[in-house]
């Protein structure tokens, strides 16, 4: 939730925007202007005061609420005790997965045995946890960033190394538009990170590519799962070789 001092704040960019001076603002509210000062200086007031001064600008208070909410960072990681609470419930990580794809919640009740009363109750849980900002009619902001990653040694990374990691290199890579390549080689310490970037943009580019696809009818798509890695590292057995 956005504090009232961030409120206060777009107000204050509201008012230089549509040219409305101190005076002209303390004439709508019928306060003395040397109130109104004080009162935007402290950066602390009622929401009905926030309200009345949004009807003073022709602004929904709604309205400035988000455009609050669309201006704060977003996050890059979420904390141990967030991830912790993501992967106590199967069901509500099978929703962060949906909502860090943008699945709508018709789509994830179309396509998984969750009612949408289960739906809302996980979407509710994950505005709590800090994923996403839940709007009207169900519909939500995620408030992760593109560069967003789980925590490298966090729960959710552990939940995903004990429990989907042998059933997704189980698969034989061998069907339409899927390979699995394994590459090993010794390059500069200079140019490794340079590699590592292009992987990192490859990720964006497929997860772009998703967002681009979501107009497309379901049968035209495909639901795939990419994995990217690179790590300086020697099979355990290969090392137990070395003089």
């Amino acid at each position: 939730m956005s504090t009232t001092a961030d409120l206060v704040l777009a107000l204050k960019k509201e008012l230089k925007a549509a040219q409305m001076t101190y005076a002209d603002l303390a004439q709508g509210l019928g306060m003395a202007e040397s109130s109104v000062k004080r009162m935007l200086a402290k950066g602390d007031m009622a929401l009905s005061r926030i309200d009345a001064i949004c009807r003073v600008l022709k602004l929904d208070f709604a309205e400035l609420a988000r455009r609050v909410a669309d201006a704060q960072p977003l996050v890059n990681e979420l904390t141990q005790e967030q991830e912790r609470a993501v992967v106590a419930d199967k069901k509500l990580l099978l929703c962060a997965i949906c909502v860090l794809s943008q699945w709508t919640l018709e789509q994830i009740t179309s396509e998984y045995r969750l009612s949408e009363a289960e739906c809302i109750k996980y979407f509710v849980a994950l505005d709590r946890i800090g994923i996403i900002e839940l709007r009207p009619l169900n519909r939500y902001r995620l408030k992760l960033a593109k560069t967003f990653r789980w925590r490298p040694h966090g729960p959710v990374m552990h939940y995903f190394r004990d429990h989907a990691v042998l059933d997704y290199f189980n698969g034989g890579f061998d069907g339409p538009a899927e390979g699995l390549l394994l590459v090993h080689g010794s390059v500069s310490r200079a140019i490794a990170p340079s590699f590592r970037d292009r992987l990192q943009r490859v990720a964006q580019d497929f997860a772009q590519q998703h967002h681009a696809d979501q107009k497309l009818p379901a049968q035209e798509r495909e639901g795939y799962t990419l994995v990217l890695a690179m790590r300086s590292w020697e099979f355990a057995a290969f090392t137990q070789l070395r003089r």
